[in-house]
């Protein structure tokens, strides 16, 4: 099914400037995103948004998960509350490279339900992208809710100079079947394709060191020559990943020399030389 643009009203000329004047110092937008939920998104986008930050540069992480807001969970920031300036909303610093913004800032208690229809989610998203002070970045990484519904839709129209989006999926069929379509969704909205990257790919035994496919392993990769985009990397399945998610411990920070976290710093040189071709 075709996405088909149209005609922009005043209204969307309009909020298309107020977020260009309020993300005029972001270099770099990155959209991370994937056709279903479950394959690793958020953990992949908080880990990739750290590793850059790693490297020295300036980043924004934003959670645009109006219902499943997971990321100050992942990053331990998660009773963090926000605070306005002059210039705005002041998004949450984690130092000394990264600031981060998420629905669970404004929630009253971590049990809290967001149960809200259309409208007011993208109404949050525009003031997410419009309204917070985010300075001056060299990327900012957006982790999008699964699928190609409303609020992928409302960021990539809202950021249509974004430098590109990058497709999380495992190598299970389902979800190579879910990751085809978010990569045509993507092509529908004439947003660059940075590249696919497959999550949980593969995992070494703690006790005999085989490696063993548990999800099976290429599909991504396969994926991504057939449809004629870049591969990103395979990121291995590790305990630990949870076990620092859930802890509010970083991986790649926590273990900044593992297999997993080398793999993030080469895909964050992919994605570096990527964007940087098309500045």
């Amino acid at each position: 099914m075709e996405v088909k643009s149209k005609k922009k009203s005043g209204k969307e000329a309009r909020s298309e400037t107020k977020t260009s004047e309020n993300l005029r110092n972001v270099k770099h937008k990155i959209l991370v995103l994937s056709g279903k939920g479950g394959v690793g998104k958020s953990t992949v986008a908080a880990n990739l948004a750290l590793s850059f930050s790693m490297n020295g540069s300036e980043v924004g992480l934003l959670d645009v998960d109006i219902h499943g807001p997971d990321i100050p969970k992942m990053l331990g920031i998660e009773d963090e509350r926000l605070t306005g300036g002059g210039n705005g909303i002041i998004p949450v610093p984690y130092p000394p490279h990264l600031k981060v913004m998420s629905m669970a800032f404004l929630l009253s208690d971590k049990d809290s339900p967001v149960i809200w229809r259309g409208p007011l989610k993208m109404k949050a998203i525009q003031q997410f992208i419009e309204e917070v002070d985010w300075g001056k970045l060299d990327y900012l990484i957006m982790d999008l809710p699964p699928g190609t519904g409303d609020e992928p839709l409302s960021v990539a129209h809202l950021i249509p100079d974004a430098s590109g989006a990058v497709i999380v999926t495992t190598s299970q069929d389902v979800a190579l079947l879910d990751s085809r379509k978010a990569v045509n969704f993507v092509r529908a909205l004439n947003l660059p394709i940075i590249g696919i990257i497959e999550n949980m790919s593969g995992f070494n035994c703690p006790h005999c060191g085989e490696r063993i496919d548990l999800f099976k392993a290429g599909g991504g990769e396969k994926a991504a020559k057939e449809l004629g985009v870049p591969f990103l990397g395979r990121v291995p399945l590790d305990p630990k990943i949870a076990e620092t998610g859930d802890s509010g411990e970083p991986f790649v920070l926590s273990y900044p020399r593992s297999e997993s976290a080398e793999t993030f710093k080469i895909i964050v040189k992919r994605i570096e030389k990527f964007v940087r071709k098309r500045e």
